[in-house]
């Protein structure tokens, strides 16, 4: 059922429903809480710094409102709740104020600072606890529809029969004595045990990561089934190419380039991970790939995340192809109509070589005419789907995908099993490594000292704002306070930039633009700074509360300086989790520090933000979910040694999973 079906739901809020990825009622009751709220009183005097609580309480004091920028309040109060008398912060919730005289009884919810006895709240109820523990569920929701409207919706749609495929065999839900789908469904989004919300999470999170890796099996298991193009190029041209080259390839980067030379003029079909830190030269290898592949006579397509991105590899590719006569085209959402449609027709007649762009690339309305190679760089793994609809239209091209996340082999093994893999270790020569400090709030003196270093000699830095999961507001407030004392400190001198979530895509392109050309010297961000994007003259990353990013987070962060051979400086900002924080201070290799993350299992995502959209899951984490991912592969694996050479059965199945991918 179409979202627009339902009952309540108005093109208003079908849109806002489709910003995060809501389009029929299937993924509305998938959209899974990520977290929930256990109405219970927190024992206050037990807890450590940052912990998560719950509480009522009396109101002490009237609150206090201060206004700020875009029409943004601050309230504060203290509260009584009957062991402990605490401060309370609340953000935006200045309309309250004439509603909380001295005395009146209310629940909070938030974190809990202790140096400052201050709970910091993203939740304010009129009214005591509820005598007995109550579960809520919380989404992850989208501006203009809360947590609370999005429950309703899911709610509604639960009191009527739900149409659930279960995607587990019956033989593993009875191994595993997994309870139905459709309760689970149930249990997960209105809980009222905590043992029966577990196994509802784990039967969930079972089937995403067993489709998971029924993809990952059933692609392993045709590997060197799949007849590749045919291709005859002469080696020597290729080494003739890279001796032109202004600069000379590490070892790394010349294993990678054969591996790819043997893949593409193999009869098998090329399906290969090229992963390398970041800044070591991925690129490069994938243009020497296209100039292979243009050599055999056939079309290259590169696939990037953002149009950002794909607007720098089209530059950097051009500028090196041009002169061998290869035509190179750039296919983006801001590409206008008629340009696009001559560019489809060009594509067509092959007047194109190569084309560069995002998603939009293999859309129904593209058509190729001899496409051999598929590039896809950061965000994107090339699914089942997408390779079906090129199969539709009579295309198997070889693919090669390229990522800056090294990751363990214990991951890549599972995760990666159905390619080969090319590792590239080492750095270009004339790079330097990047300098990463690690330094206590007290100590921001010495970080702006660093700062106007950097921008007395011409360049430009990237300032990090700390994400609070709970609240975008509270971002904002950390983004605009970082602002606000950037402009104090540099304000007469340089020009500073700003980029948060609430900002349209076309304004975070004019900010990133902006800083790209040297219009703006300090850019101060909450949200992640692209994977890739370029900005040779930043030589300073600065990351506010570093702690509540993840090893891996954290080195592709920095890996956005040191892109020159300039001096680059990472200056990691925290009171907390030194200990492994310091692992950065001490080496800049990538592998190693992934290597760490997965020991350490500390706080953010392994991948980086979210970097594969093949890894994007409703209600499973690959990493913290890691045990269930093994059985989920054995099993799998299994699955298709029983179904063996029933191909059109498990496409279908996988394909059915569209609401898994």
């Amino acid at each position: 059922m179409d979202i627009l079906e339902m009952k309540g739901v108005g093109p208003k809020v079908a849109k806002t429903l489709n910003k995060i990825g809501i389009y029929s009622d299937n993924d509305l009751i998938s959209h899974y809480p990520f977290r929930y709220n256990v109405l219970k009183k927190t024992d206050i005097n037990s807890l450590t710094e940052d912990d998560y609580i719950v509480t009522d309480g009396i109101v002490e004091t009237l609150p206090y409102v201060v206004h700020f920028r875009k029409r943004m309040d601050k309230m504060s109060f203290k509260l009584n709740t009957g062991s402990k008398i605490i401060n309370v912060v609340i953000f935006n919730r200045g309309f309250y104020k004439s509603k909380l005289p001295i005395g009146t009884t209310i629940t909070i919810m938030g974190k809990y600072d202790i140096k400052h006895n201050t709970c910091v709240a993203s939740e304010l109820r009129f009214g005591a606890l509820p005598p007995k523990p109550v579960i809520e569920p919380v989404y992850h929701a989208t501006f203009g529809l809360s947590s609370k409207e999005l429950g309703k919706l899911i709610d509604q749609r639960l009191q009527s029969d739900i149409d659930v495929i279960d995607y587990v065999p019956d033989y593993l839900n009875e191994k595993y004595n997994f309870l139905d789908k459709e309760k689970s469904i149930r249990i997960v989004h209105n809980p009222t045990d905590i043992n029966d919300l577990k196994q509802a999470r784990k039967k969930l999170k079972y089937e995403e990561l067993f489709m998971f890796m029924l993809k990952m099996s059933y692609l392993k298991s045709n590997k060197g089934k799949e007849m590749g193009l045919k291709r005859t190029v002469d080696y020597n041209k290729v080494l003739e190419f890279i001796d032109e080259l202004p600069f000379k390839l590490t070892d790394d980067q010349g294993k990678s380039i054969k591996d790819i030379y043997d893949d593409l003029t193999s009869p098998v079909r090329m399906n290969r991970l090229l992963q390398g830190d970041v800044g070591s030269g991925k690129t490069i290898v994938s243009i020497v790939s296209m100039y292979i592949n243009y050599l055999s006579g056939y079309q290259s397509a590169l696939m990037a995340p953002t149009e950002i991105l794909a607007i720098q590899h089209y530059n950097n590719i051009s500028n090196m192809l041009d002169k061998y006569g290869i035509k190179v085209e750039l296919l983006t959402g801001k590409v206008k109509a008629k340009e696009k449609k001559d560019i489809i027709k060009n594509l067509q007649n092959k007047k194109i070589d190569v084309i560069i762009g995002t998603h939009a690339l293999f859309s129904d309305d593209v058509e190729y005419n001899n496409l051999g190679l598929v590039i896809t760089d950061e965000q994107h793994r090339f699914g089942v789907n997408q390779r079906g609809s090129l199969k539709n239209k009579g295309i198997t091209p070889d693919i090669l995908y390229m990522s800056a996340t090294p990751i363990p082999r214990t991951y890549a093994l599972t995760i990666y099993g159905d390619m080969d893999i090319s590792s590239i270790k080492t750095m270009p020569s004339g790079r330097k490594e990047i300098k990463t400090l690690l330094k206590s709030e007290k100590e921001i003196k010495d970080v702006l000292d660093m700062m106007n270093g950097e921008l007395t000699s011409g360049h430009q830095i990237y300032v990090i704002a700390p994400l609070i999961e709970e609240s975008d507001k509270i971002d904002l407030e950390n983004v605009y306070e970082i602002e606000k004392n950037m402009q104090k400190a540099f304000g007469k001198h340089y020009n500073i930039g700003v980029l948060h979530g609430k900002l349209s895509n076309d304004e975070k392109d004019e900010v990133m633009d902006k800083f790209k050309n040297n219009e703006i010297q300090i850019l101060i961000s909450t949200t992640v700074i692209e994977v890739g994007v370029d900005v040779a003259n930043a030589t300073m990353m600065v990351i506010y509360d570093a702690f509540r990013f993840g090893l891996s987070a954290l080195h592709q962060l920095r890996g956005r300086v040191g892109r020159n051979s300039l001096q680059s400086y990472c200056i990691l900002l925290s009171n907390r989790e030194t200990e492994r924080l310091n692992v950065l201070t001490h080496t800049n290799d990538g592998f190693k520090v992934s290597e760490e993350d997965f020991k350490l299992r500390g706080s953010g995502d392994l991948f980086g933000y979210r970097q594969s959209g093949d890894m994007s899951f409703n209600l499973a984490d690959i990493k913290r979910d890691f045990d269930i991912l093994t059985k989920a592969k054995e099993d799998s694996e299994e699955f298709l040694r029983l179904n063996d050479g029933k191909y059109d059965y498990i496409t279908n199945i996988i394909m059915e999973a569209n609401n898994l991918d």
